[in-house]
């Protein structure tokens, strides 16, 4: 059923709201003050037609916008939509009635995301690589991504072709894509088993297209040469696949937001560390204990700390920080603690530092709720709360990263 609507405000997952008797209506790709005409389904709608713009409304930036699944705020005016996203962390932390106003949010700019993961499946005999629609499995085929770096986007077609040589059945499956200092990384996952004669076919168009590594579900079928990251000077090889951080200018930023904060620290733990993007950053100062869940993220670390000169020591573990965070007995004579968890955030650890006489923390999260929510913690536990930065790692997306540095004061003896 079309109906006309009213968008009165911007919701948390970038859709307009509309204020109806019988509750909001989600309207995507609207903005605060539309009139539009929409096809109502429960209590979200598509919109058919825009009948009053607003004057924030702009020219997207990609033609597969609206389609595409994967931005949902290129519509939007750059002042008002980074205000928007700032104002999510806000709302995060108002939540939970924490009275800390965030710092102006840092913008990264187009074409810098070194790390996509694309949503891939063969179609009628045709492949197609892209982002899947909003709210559906439908994968939306793209010649172009504005977010991407253009390295990655002029792959696409070869992208294409590999995939097609990959891919086993109709059924969906990933493709990671990095951008590393010796080309790209591409990591297949779910495209089905790879058989002799398939395998020789990605080794021969792997060194034809020049791509650093080629895997699939974790095992490298090739590798013409080591795909490696920098964090400041140490050279890390990730696993395939393995997490980064989406920008490199986001994570530069947030790693000078860690180490300002922890300063002259003798002892630092890296929580949830990853490959190792502020372990190693930090061990150009500080001994550090790095703890991860993934062991091959472990094992990257720890490569990369041995083969880099000059960093203090560096003790490299796989722990699941959610089954076994660290007690508040293991953070004694810890000057300070970084953590930067997935989305589910950091509770459990987050209950033991409380309770702990870490002077500072620094907390890194790509979800305000969670790091709201994480937050309240450690403050109960008497620690307070700095600065929290916002940095649009996630251009045109509805998520936010954020860094917050927290402090505790001395006990009186």
């Amino acid at each position: 059923m079309s109906i006309r609507l009213t968008i009165a405000r911007m919701g948390a997952q970038g859709d307009g709201i509309a204020d109806t008797p019988d509750g909001p209506v989600y309207v995507p790709f609207t903005l605060p003050g539309e009139i539009v005409n929409a096809a109502r389904a429960g209590e979200r709608a598509e919109p058919v037609a825009i009948l009053q713009p607003s004057p924030e409304r702009v020219e997207p930036a990609c033609r597969h916008f609206g389609d595409c699944g994967g931005c949902a705020l290129q519509h939007w005016q750059p002042d008002r939509y980074r205000a928007w996203k700032r104002d999510l962390v806000t709302r995060a932390l108002a939540s939970r009635k924490i009275d800390v106003e965030p710092d102006e949010l840092i913008a990264c700019a187009p074409g810098t995301r070194r790390r996509a993961i694309f949503s891939a499946r063969r179609s009628e005999g045709a492949m197609e690589i892209g982002f899947n629609q909003a709210l559906s499995n439908r994968v939306v085929d793209v010649a172009e991504c504005p977010v991407c770096d253009p390295r990655i986007v002029s792959a696409l077609p070869s992208l294409h072709k590999l995939a097609a040589i990959i891919s086993v059945g109709n059924d969906p499956f990933h493709v990671t894509v990095t951008q590393t200092e010796a080309g790209l990384d591409i990591a297949f996952a779910g495209s089905g088993n790879l058989g002799e004669a398939a395998r020789k076919a990605v080794v021969r168009f792997a060194i034809s297209a020049g791509f650093a590594r080629v895997s699939v579900d974790g095992e490298t079928i090739i590798e013409l040469a080591k795909p490696q990251i920098l964090f400041d000077g140490a050279a890390i090889v990730p696993p395939p696949g393995g997490f980064l951080q989406a920008v490199a200018h986001a994570e530069q930023v947030m790693a000078e937001r860690v180490l300002a904060h922890v300063g002259k620290a003798k002892r630092v733990a890296d929580l949830f560390s990853g490959c190792g993007a502020f372990a190693l950053r930090l061990a150009r100062r500080a001994e550090v204990l790095a703890l991860e869940g993934d062991a091959a993220s472990v094992a990257a670390l720890d490569r990369g700390y041995r083969a880099t000169p000059g960093l203090k020591r560096v003790t490299a573990e796989r722990r699941d920080l959610f089954q076994r965070p660290l007690l508040p007995r293991e953070l004694i004579g810890l000057d300070a603690v970084v953590f930067d968890p997935p989305r589910a955030g950091a509770e459990a650890q987050c209950r033991h530092l409380a309770k702990s006489d870490v002077p500072k923390i620094a907390a890194v999260s790509c979800n305000p709720a969670t790091l709201a929510r994480d937050l309240e913690i450690l403050i109960a536990g008497g620690y307070g709360v700095k600065s929290v930065l916002p940095v649009d790692q996630f251009l045109w997306s509805p998520h936010v990263e954020a860094v917050a540095l927290l402090e505790k004061p001395k006990r009186r003896r």
